[in-house]
């Protein structure tokens, strides 16, 4: 069972802006069924910055509607 302390520390971590957020093994698989190519480390640092960005940017379009749910529409 969690403690709230650990809780909060595991919420914290998930908004850290150094965290990956994307499958590392998924993206490679990837691009080297894609194209043959294999894919450097620092890729999912760079793919995870443009998800945050992307991300922070639907988050604002759904407040900006007065909504709490982020829906696939906020992403275009």
């Amino acid at each position: 069972m969690m403690t709230e302390e650990h809780q909060e520390a595991s919420s914290d971590k998930s908004a850290d802006s150094a965290e990956v957020l994307v499958v590392a093994s998924k993206v490679k698989t990837y691009i080297k069924a894609k194209s043959g190519m294999n894919t450097s480390a620092t890729v999912m640092e760079a793919l995870s910055a443009r998800v945050r960005r992307l991300a922070d940017e639907a988050i604002a379009r759904a407040q900006a509607d007065g909504r709490k749910t982020v829906m696939d529409r906020d992403f275009s």
